[in-house]
């Protein structure tokens, strides 16, 4: 039987709060902040966050 995947649980939770709050992304910091975070501990273990990027929306990284 294949693993769960570590980030499902708040990959789904994002699902779930876009749906309730119309697709307003901004409704949804909070999911969307936890999903980072997993990303973030399991980079490379989880399918989920392939797709996730790491920034926030119109936020751009300084090459200084």
């Amino acid at each position: 039987m294949p693993q769960k995947d570590p980030c499902q649980q708040q990959a789904c939770a994002i699902q779930k709060c876009l749906q309730a709050n119309k697709y307003n992304e901004s409704m949804c910091e909070d999911v969307i902040r936890e999903m980072r975070r997993c990303c973030q501990a399991q980079t490379g273990n989880s399918i989920c966050c392939s797709g996730f990027k790491d920034s926030k929306p119109g936020e751009e990284k300084s090459n200084t």
